[in-house]
């Protein structure tokens, strides 16, 4: 499957904007969706329409099954032991939610401690932070360094006997730096503390490998790798999962009900209450085939290959400062254009018919850290291409001109 031939999977790539041929550079905050996907969306609104795991019709079985297989899709994607241990949620910040709320609530205590990082999205701190405000606890945050990259000897020196949980990105949605999050998990458990990993960056880029890592929770989402909206993953040891409490109360996650107490349903059941984003799970199965049908590892190089090719058309651009320098990057440049505020910068590349992003892009301590309030990004996937990453540098250049 040739990268000229994988746009075509795409319909959204297939219109124009403002007149202009369409080149989308903002796969960062969602990508796009091939064909197979809206199709197996549509399949299941126009015909296969039926809540699942309790029904006893054909269509309530045949969506249990799809439902399912996607969990073991999922399961396989990332090499989790077991099934059990794929827990769908609304995305990547309702599964940070679901750990703050379950695993902070049984195991971290007054005077306990959280390790973040200053790189870390705002769905990364919110819900420690609200639960620092339900208990007297303590957030740190690991440092970086002027290229970008976490100064690991202050990690080290973060923990404590009050620390109980270390929460990081493995890849950053601003400077698109990838941490060594191997390491990181390897010396938290020498100090007897789990660490959950924000993937929502990394999943469409890296292949994962959840044993490999024996990371304890992986969260990531649907729509960052080429699936659905309002679908999200939630990955965690089987042991851990057991021990923690549901996260929220109704249909499917209960066993039996009594007046004033009951009993909960097996894992992963016990964390998914309600009637799920079926279709949208359904759908996000077809998102995964695509995939593997490239190759995870294939799309790895090419990505990578992208992202030189646009340090080197991006850099010679006179007033434009790339963001950050760090020892390994991936999928993300952010950049500033000497006297053009970023949507500014943003508003003109649009009518040229060219998608980037621009404001603090939910990170606004790492933001502070730059000394920056509002810079420029570009983020691309594997149906970009080196002709995509040509037209935006044209498009500063045009913009230089018009301001």
């Amino acid at each position: 499957m040739s990268t000229t031939s994988i746009k075509e999977y795409f319909p959204a790539l297939n219109q124009k904007i403002r007149g202009k041929d369409f080149t989308y550079l903002d796969s960062a905050a969602t990508t796009l969706k091939p064909r197979s996907v809206i199709e197996a969306l549509t399949q299941y609104y126009t015909y296969d329409t039926a809540n699942i795991h309790r029904g006893a019709h054909f269509l309530a079985n045949k969506g249990t099954t799809a439902f399912e297989d996607t969990r073991d899709l999922v399961a396989n994607f990332i090499n989790a032991a077991h099934r059990e241990e794929i827990i769908f949620t609304k995305g990547t910040t309702d599964s940070i939610n679901l750990i703050a709320a379950t695993f902070g609530e049984r195991f971290i205590n007054d005077g306990d401690e959280i390790i973040l990082s200053t790189l870390e999205h705002h769905s990364n701190i919110i819900p420690w932070q609200l639960l620092s405000s339900r208990k007297k606890i303590t957030i740190k945050y690991i440092p970086i360094d002027g290229n970008g990259d976490l100064i690991l000897s202050e990690y080290r020196k973060l923990f404590t006997s009050k620390t109980k949980l270390v929460s990081i990105t493995h890849v950053s949605n601003v400077l698109g730096t990838v941490n060594p999050i191997k390491e990181l998990i390897s010396f938290a458990h020498t100090q007897g503390v789990p660490i959950l990993i924000d993937g929502a960056q990394s999943i469409n880029h890296i292949l994962i490998d959840v044993q490999e890592l024996d990371c304890d929770f992986y969260a990531f989402s649907a729509h960052k790798m080429f699936g659905p909206n309002g679908v999200g993953v939630l990955y965690a040891k089987q042991t851990i999962l057991e021990e923690l409490p549901p996260y929220q109360g109704g249909g499917n996650m209960i066993d039996q009900v009594g007046e004033i107490s009951s009993t909960y349903n097996k894992i992963p059941h016990k964390f998914e209450a309600g009637t799920p984003a079926i279709g949208e799970v359904i759908a996000f199965a077809e998102a995964i085939k695509f995939i593997k049908a490239i190759g995870q590892k294939q799309i790895s190089k090419y990505d990578e290959d992208l992202l030189k090719y646009t340090i080197t058309k991006l850099s010679p651009i006179s007033g434009l400062k790339i963001i950050g320098n760090p020892a390994k990057r991936s999928g993300v440049v952010s950049f500033t254009l000497e006297n053009v505020h970023s949507y500014d910068l943003g508003s003109i590349l649009d009518m040229q018919g060219i998608a980037i992003r621009t404001g603090n892009h939910c990170a606004q301590q790492l933001m502070k850290c730059l000394n920056l309030t509002s810079i420029a990004r570009a983020s691309f996937t594997i149906y970009n291409t080196n002709s995509d990453i040509d037209r935006l540098a044209d498009g500063i250049r045009k913009v230089k001109d018009f301001l």
